[in-house]
């Protein structure tokens, strides 16, 4: 049998049934495991139920159905990526949100074999041109879904990289990074962003980078850290790097880092003392009203 003949079954069910397939699909919907009344009320997912099947029966009518790619497709793969875009921020999982669609075979099986009866062999291409047609939208929506919820890990991990870098001022002039954490390329170029943004802001003259709370430095970190006293020169601010612990002492001496041209203390403190003497600030004695 053609794929014409295989998908007349399937076109007529979608058409002439729409009602009772919408109410036989909820139901499926309602009783699945993945059901989040939490995240989605009924008359929510109803109202999406209801646009998807009308949009899958403008597809079928003139699409082919061996592929989802063609224009008469087009309204149905946006409105899925919808649809999972928002779930993802809904706080929905894969498996529930593929289950949108692929719950819609239930219903559609049911429709078919009441329909063609005992002919085995039609019984047997209608559901397999369902099965595909399925799949194929319902791995679309998993695509569409991994691919936002990938996007959206990405974008909470910069956030979270750009609140565990602050640039404080400490001074008139004197601004201060403390880095917590391993340093690796992508947060250095966070750490660089935050820093450069910060001198522009506030036009200071130095800035202190605190290392105590970097639990180990390679030559890799070595070389962040350098980069980012070069991007603070350009902009015209010196640094000055603190929390230069014994063993980290150690361990750039062993590496054969340079950092003869960058002053270097052990102690915040110790760095701040150094940037007021650099900047001529003095603090104000005690009792004085600031």
């Amino acid at each position: 049998m053609t794929t014409a003949a295989a998908g007349r079954t399937l076109r007529a069910v979608l058409m002439e049934s729409s009602g009772e397939l919408l109410a036989e699909w909820l139901k499926a919907q309602l009783a699945a495991s993945t059901l989040r009344t939490d995240l989605m009320k009924e008359n929510e997912l109803r109202q999406q139920s209801g646009e998807l099947l009308g949009l899958l029966q403008a597809a079928v009518r003139d699409g082919d159905l061996e592929s989802i790619d063609g224009a008469e497709w087009t309204p149905l793969r946006e409105f899925l990526t919808r649809v999972s875009r928002s779930r993802v921020q809904q706080g929905f999982s894969a498996s529930a949100n593929a289950t949108f669609v692929f719950s819609l075979k239930e219903p559609l099986f049911a429709r078919l074999r009441a329909t063609l009866g005992k002919d085995a062999e039609r019984l047997g291409d209608e559901m397999w041109i369902t099965t595909t047609l399925l799949d194929r939208l319902g791995l679309h929506t998993l695509e569409v879904f991994l691919r936002t919820r990938e996007e959206l890990i990405q974008r909470q991990q910069r956030e979270m990289m750009e609140l565990s870098t602050p640039v404080v001022q400490l001074w008139d002039n004197i601004l201060a990074l403390p880095l917590i954490g391993t340093l690796d390329s992508e947060r250095t170029q966070v750490v660089m962003e935050s820093l450069l943004q910060k001198i522009v802001d506030t036009g200071a003259a130095i800035a202190i980078i605190d290392i105590t709370g970097v639990p180990t430095v390679d030559t890799l970190v070595a070389q962040h850290l350098l980069k980012t006293v070069a991007a603070a020169r350009l902009m015209g601010a010196d640094c000055i790097i603190s929390g230069i612990r014994p063993q980290i002492a150690q361990t750039i001496v062993h590496l054969g880092v340079n950092l003869s041209d960058v002053t270097t203390k052990a102690s915040l403190a110790d760095a701040f003392a150094i940037a007021l003497k650099r900047t001529q600030a003095k603090l104000p004695t005690q009792g004085a009203v600031l």
